[in-house]
């Protein structure tokens, strides 16, 4: 807040500069422990309130949360849209609303973007240390978008991979992608041709058909599936999500949202929160399935994070710092 009594605006480029993998990690695999002890002494987080978009193909997500003991309160208003193919429309749009839990004033309004995209991925890369096989050589990423960016930094900065293939539906997409990162990218004709022999796959699709079949994933593969948020879309087949164990960021969310959960009536095994807790087991033997539907508290985390950030480096409370673009 500033000294007018107004709430800071942190835009998207300020998010990006602010926001750290390095501090988000261990700070969101805390949260996600803490979630799945299911105590709401520690964690108040009701699952996400849908406003269907049905004209537009679309859906506005409303995502509250408190941390108690960290004081964080926070929410997140989203829009989700399923795309045609060659859509110049975004696919998501956020922002996000960050709290003084005993007032209830407004402290900041954040561009939710980069937020989304890096607490994601984060939360994936944090599957993938509890369940992905240990000699990891080989990552797959399907889709070419912000949550694929973000998962390709986050995963090159915490594992050591060497090999990352992508694949898109567009070929010139993945491969403004593959120019657009640091680092050697193999570009695949096929998402056949960049699943077969991976070890890690990430799907960040916007698909609402499945795009990831069972028959490709080699055995004890690790999949972070991150697209299809709604209880209508996927893009895992049967096959793959029966003979997968499988995980979520919540339980109760993946009943109620996931597509890729409820079309093929698989079982979620445990929250990776359990994992995290030392309550269930990683399975790292066995190909395991990781769906994100992603979670206020991941929000709450990270905004907090972004705006001591902010404080720390010298942000003038005097000043307001406009966002760039309306997220919404």
């Amino acid at each position: 807040m500033n000294m007018a009594g107004l709430p800071v605006l942190i835009g998207k480029e300020d998010v990006a500069r602010l926001l750290r993998y390095k501090d988000l990690l261990p700070k969101l695999e805390v949260a996600l422990g803490q979630f799945s002890k299911h105590d709401i002494s520690e964690v108040i987080q009701p699952v996400r309130t849908v406003v269907p978009l049905t004209k537009h193909n679309g859906f506005l997500g409303l995502m509250p949360a408190y941390m108690v003991h960290e004081d964080i309160l926070c929410t997140k208003m989203v829009a989700f849209y399923n795309r045609e193919q060659g859509s110049t429309l975004p696919s998501t749009q956020a922002t996000v609303l960050l709290f003084d839990p005993e007032s209830g004033c407004v402290l900041a309004v954040m561009d939710g973007e980069v937020i989304t995209a890096m607490r994601t991925a984060a939360a994936s890369a944090i599957s993938a240390k509890f369940s992905m096989p240990v000699q990891s050589e080989v990552l797959c990423i399907l889709g070419s978008g912000h949550q694929a960016v973000s998962h390709y930094d986050v995963f090159t900065e915490a594992f050591a991979f060497k090999q990352v293939r992508v694949w898109s539906q567009r070929k010139e997409s993945a491969e403004s992608f593959a120019s657009a990162v640091q680092g050697a990218v193999t570009v695949c004709s096929s998402a056949k041709e960049a699943v077969e022999g991976a070890d890690v796959i990430i799907t960040v699709t916007g698909a609402s058909q499945p795009v990831l079949f069972g028959e490709w994933v080699k055995p004890g593969a690790h999949v972070a599936a991150v697209g299809a948020c709604s209880p209508g879309w996927r893009e895992l087949d049967d096959v793959l999500m029966k003979k997968a164990v499988v995980y979520a960021d919540s339980r109760e969310g993946a009943m109620k949202e996931s597509g890729d959960v409820i079309l093929s009536g698989a079982q979620v095994f445990a929250e990776i929160g359990e994992v995290i807790n030392g309550t269930a087991p990683g399975h790292r033997e066995k190909t395991t399935v990781y769906k994100s539907l992603g979670m206020g508290i991941q929000d709450a985390v990270s905004a907090k994070l972004v705006y001591d950030q902010w404080k720390s480096q010298g942000g003038d409370p005097g000043v307001t710092h406009p966002v760039k673009k309306s997220p919404l």
